[in-house]
């Protein structure tokens, strides 16, 4: 028999780190979310191995930063052999600083199963659980809600849907999105958590030989885990042998020059062959697509848990907006235009430093050091070609760009505080840098309330900032005497950048976002 429920305006399918993000940022906006997944128990697989800089902001934002890096660690130098014999130890971020505008300049090792954790017990917090063993077989998509079929018979009704179920996706199946790309069979590895006694746990191991390679990194919070990765073995055939413990002692003794027996085991074995594909839509109607479920690509920068948690701090706020009918279902479409683009760089930067990676490890010292760039901290992307990034510049910032960070002090109090206070939580946030954007802080507290934060940056305002360091206006790039309105989203980009006398500027710009019209402004 099938039984259905009373339509909850959100549902998402899938709990990984993109339906988690997604949900908690739902829930803390009160919007009734709903998340399942099909599995009948939480994952425990390391997989992705942590949130990049731009996710740590996210995190910080969803209030879990503190429990991340508790959880995890900095990322580990790494010591590369040859012939089973160290030759070279690289740290890819021993010269790199946290800096007044970017707080994390280095991604965080951290097991996947231990970050959906973090964020099941936060969504746990606004009285959300997941909901595990809920298989989504049929989408019927009507006029105003989708119904979506389990397959143990059960149905559920909702306003919109969001799938956010991996690369297999069976939402996209559903709505018949493609998804094009490729699928590389020759670059695989066998991958799994395993036990071992040794190396030293202060490293990142990686051996490389001319016929293969194994790495061993260590998992945080663990005595004896380790991340395993090797390149397959192949039967006479040359077929690659499936992986299993009795393999990985086998590659571990070939290219370590250890004795295999030094994995005790391994478990949650995979093979992972290089995918580089991405759907041609995010959204059809009332069903969106986000992380693996429209876009899958090579390992190499580990941008792909990343990318799916971006999408969903992305989508979050706008979702919100329609489902409160604070904003016209067109803002949705927002969300393929500002992140699809951002998806179709991430398969291109991925692909590329693959490239440069795999020929780095054919020479003795080379190794996964030179995946790391600036590009892959998320820190540099943004939104500049938006219908919702209106022309308006600074001389370090464009509408569009992320919105850095930066310390100064509460006005009121002396306290030490940051702009990334400022900005966490679910409102807009609106700075004002000088003396003459006092009226338009004022006027703009005062028709929008809490749904905007209006903050004087050395400005008269209900919450005023010092900046008495200067870190602030050098990054929003502002010179003295030129005092600015800056805008910033609730998703910590900016979204208006205005002289101080024009406060319209700022109250049509959100007036528009109600609206049904989302070209360039």
């Amino acid at each position: 028999m099938s039984t259905s429920a009373p339509t909850t305006p959100v549902l998402i399918v899938g709990s990984g780190p993109t339906g988690l993000t997604l949900a908690c940022d739902l829930a803390r906006r009160s919007i009734d979310v709903r998340i399942i997944d099909k599995s009948p128990d939480f994952p425990r697989s390391s997989r992705a191995k942590g949130p990049n800089p731009r996710s740590l902001e996210v995190l910080e934002d969803l209030g879990v930063v503190d429990r991340v890096l508790a959880a995890g660690s900095a990322p580990l130098p790494m010591r590369k052999y040859r012939n089973g014999l160290p030759i070279a130890d690289a740290d890819p971020f021993g010269a790199s600083r946290p800096t007044p505008d970017a707080p994390y300049d280095r991604g965080w090792l951290i097991a996947q199963w231990r970050l959906e954790e973090i964020l099941r017990d936060r969504l746990a917090e606004y009285g959300v659980h997941v909901e595990l063993g809920a298989e989504a077989e049929r989408l019927t998509v009507g006029s105003d809600s989708v119904t979506v079929g389990l397959a143990d018979g059960r149905s559920i009704g909702a306003r919109y849907v969001v799938g956010c179920d991996g690369g297999h996706s069976p939402v996209r199946g559903m709505l018949g999105v493609t998804f094009e790309g490729k699928t590389t069979e020759e670059q695989m590895m066998v991958c799994g958590d395993v036990a071992a006694d040794g190396p030293d746990r202060g490293y990142w191991h990686q051996w490389f030989d001319d016929d293969g390679a194994v790495m061993l990194c260590p998992i945080p919070g663990t005595r004896s885990g380790w991340w395993f990765q090797a390149g397959p073995e192949r039967d006479r055939a040359g077929a690659p042998v499936p992986p299993s413990l009795e393999s990985f002692r086998r590659l571990f003794a070939k290219h370590t020059g250890l004795p295999g027996t030094r994995l005790t085991q391994a478990t949650l074995l995979s093979t992972y062959r290089v995918n580089e594909r991405m759907a041609d839509r995010y959204r059809v109607g009332r069903v969106l697509l986000a992380g693996d479920a429209a876009h899958v690509h090579s390992i190499a920068g580990g941008l792909g848990m990343n990318t799916g948690i971006q999408d969903a701090f992305n989508l979050g706020w706008k979702l919100a907006r329609v489902v409160t009918g604070q904003a016209d279902p067109g803002l949705l479409d927002t969300y393929e235009e500002e992140r699809l683009p951002v998806a179709s760089w991430a398969l291109d930067i991925s692909s590329e430093r693959l490239r440069v990676t795999l020929d780095a490890i054919r020479q003795p010292g080379g190794g996964l050091d030179s995946v790391f760039t600036r590009e892959t901290t998320g820190l540099g992307l943004g939104y500049r070609w938006s219908s919702l990034s209106p022309a308006g510049s600074t001389a370090r910032l464009r509408a569009g760009d992320r919105a850095p960070d930066a310390p100064c002090r509460n006005a009121g109090t002396g306290a030490p505080t940051r702009l990334f206070e400022a900005f966490a939580g679910p409102h807009f946030t609106l700075l004002g840098f000088g003396p003459a954007t006092a009226d338009a802080l004022r006027a703009t507290e005062t028709t929008y309330g809490d749904a905007v934060r209006a903050y004087g940056v050395d400005a008269e305002a209900r919450h005023g900032l010092t900046d008495d360091a200067g870190h602030a206006r050098s990054a929003y790039g502002i010179e003295t005497g030129a005092d600015t309105l800056v805008l910033v989203r609730p998703d910590n980009h900016v979204g208006l950048i205005a002289p101080a006398d024009d406060g319209r500027a700022v109250m049509d710009y959100l007036n528009h976002l109600s609206g049904t019209a989302f070209r360039r402004l």
